[in-house]
């Protein structure tokens, strides 16, 4: 048996066939047992659509918001106003020179600001423009105002080292093509961010954080660090502690608190089970976890091919976790020992309540495994939709099968998949969702490292749903650009993946970290 397949030293959910997953009952598999019985009970087929939101708000208690920090980003104006001299050279490259040229800049630069608050598809504030002849006035003018990032539109003036911090994100924005164009336009690199030497110098900006006529580039940079800003310090409990698989893995939560900065709060299983108990125990509340799986399996696309008493169960920890997460004032959760140790506990299996919490907008992932948790934060609140930990294959032909049995329904957030609701595979027990992701959906890959020093990502097409012997959400996804990249540089294990393409986001943020990228399907440079 290979190492990974030690339940000992991994606690992966999607590693081996369990033992007895396959014994015979008069030549019907057990599998194929539980799937008949299931289908039977449930009747196999939706029996109607029933919105999954209105079912939660019918049926369980008031929760908190999910939490998503506002990026508030300060936009400054730099411009010189130069007077005519005699016979010598009175004013720098520019088309802003004037008191009246600034005052149409402004104008300008509000209706760009209004037009991308409007565009984002998250949370951003654009306090008030500032405008000012050099670093020291702008300073003067910002006060003590609090912001997470600077936006500079360097058209004139000098004094930048005074406005850009290190201490946090900054942009620069230049004008070129239609104008007016901008004097930093000019000399952005060679004079400040080089200091007229070849060597860069540690400015609190780099080339990539300059964005010239493009408002496009400007949004999806200012997505990128609202989800670093939500990624970092973010709060998640461990459910029986924080992990990492495999040997590698050993030292992902001691990276995930110092790099990521993510807070950690144990909640061992010694305190897990009596609440467990208690919850069974409450009659109202297994009455309505059993209402909620009424509602959830009379949804249209949801099919029934596990017993009912799984999902009832699964409604019942799904509440539980939300207690958990509400009293750490979070939204996050991870699972440790979920192939094994919470089974007992909450007869059923976490699979289908790390689903669900992920289509209401929690954070939801099994096996505690630091070494991917992070890239599922950060992909999360860059896409802003949820995000499917996976066990990678081996890719091939440009194809790799991803699975396991947590996927959320809604990928897109909106729109919840067909999905059938099975046992999980390894131990044929409980209730897990095979979610029949969109074929034909673009789609983000990453692949963390164990030592997050280099990831790898791509794009993939999802182009199947196979149902092969495996993790029940399954997808074969095409890959994007160098597949023989991908297959040599691949490290660490679990990869996370969502809905669209949010490369240049994840590693824009990635290098603010010192974190390496390898984008596999970026263009090759001739």
């Amino acid at each position: 048996m290979n190492s990974h397949h030690d339940h000992q030293g991994c606690h992966c959910s999607c590693c081996a066939h369990a033992a007895g997953a396959n014994l015979s009952f008069d030549g019907v598999t057990r599998r194929q047992f539980l799937y008949s019985v299931g289908a039977l009970a449930a009747g196999s087929v939706a029996l109607g659509a029933f919105p999954s939101d209105a079912a939660e708000a019918a049926a369980s208690p008031a929760r908190p918001p999910r939490q998503k920090k506002t990026l508030r980003v300060q936009p400054v104006l730099l411009y010189e106003t130069p007077k005519r001299r005699e016979a010598t050279s009175w004013r720098s490259w520019g088309g802003i020179q004037t008191e009246e040229d600034a005052k149409k800049e402004q104008v300008r630069i509000a209706a760009e600001l209004a037009k991308l608050k409007a565009q984002a598809d998250f949370p951003v504030e654009f306090l008030p423009l500032v405008a000012a002849k050099n670093g020291d006035q702008a300073v003067a003018a910002l006060g003590g105002t609090q912001f997470d990032t600077l936006l500079l539109y360097a058209a004139g003036g000098g004094g930048l080292e005074k406005l850009v911090s290190k201490d946090r994100h900054n942009l620069m924005f230049l004008r070129h093509d239609p104008g007016p164009v901008y004097l930093w336009y000019e000399i952005v690199h060679p004079r400040f961010l080089r200091k007229t030497v070849d060597e860069y110098s540690p400015t609190g900006m780099d080339v990539w954080d300059v964005v010239v006529d493009k408002q496009d580039d400007l949004l999806w940079r200012l997505r990128a660090l609202s989800g670093l800003s939500n990624t970092l310090g973010k709060r998640i409990v461990a459910i029986g502690g924080a992990g990492g698989w495999g040997q590698g893995g050993q030292k992902a939560p001691v990276i995930s608190k110092e790099l990521w900065k993510l807070d950690l709060v144990d909640f061992p299983y010694k305190e897990l089970e009596p609440r467990l108990k208690a919850a069974f125990a409450n009659t109202a509340l297994v009455k309505r976890a059993e209402e909620d799986a009424r509602r959830f399996l009379r949804q249209s696309g949801v099919s029934l091919h596990t017993q009912r008493p799984f999902v009832n169960n699964a409604f019942v920890l799904t509440e539980v976790f939300k207690d958990i997460m509400d009293e750490a004032k979070t939204d996050a959760i991870t699972v440790n020992h979920c192939m094994g140790t919470i089974m007992g506990m909450s007869k059923t299996t976490a699979c289908l309540p790390l689903s669900q919490l992920n289509d209401e907008g929690y954070l939801a992932f099994c096996e505690s495994d630091f070494v991917v948790i992070p890239s599922g934060i950060l992909l999360h609140y860059i896409s802003g939709k949820p995000v499917f930990l996976n066990d990678p294959t081996y890719p091939h032909d440009d194809i790799v099968t991803l699975a396991h049995c947590t996927a959320p329904r809604k990928m897109d957030g909106k729109k919840a998949e067909r999905t059938k609701v099975l046992t999980h595979f390894e131990s044929d027990y409980g209730a897990a969702p095979k979610v029949e992701m969109r074929l034909g959906q673009i789609t983000t890959n990453l692949v963390p490292d164990f030592d997050c020093k280099k990831w790898v990502g791509f794009a993939g097409t999802i182009v199947g749903n196979p149902f092969l012997d495996i993790c029940r959400s399954q997808v074969d996804v095409k890959v994007h650009g160098d597949s023989a990249a991908l297959l040599e540089q691949m490290k660490g294990f679990h990869w996370m993946l969502s809905y669209g393409d949010y490369l240049k986001e994840t590693g824009y943020v990635l290098k603010k970290l010192g974190v390496g990228f390898l984008n596999v399907s970026a263009p090759k440079v001739a």
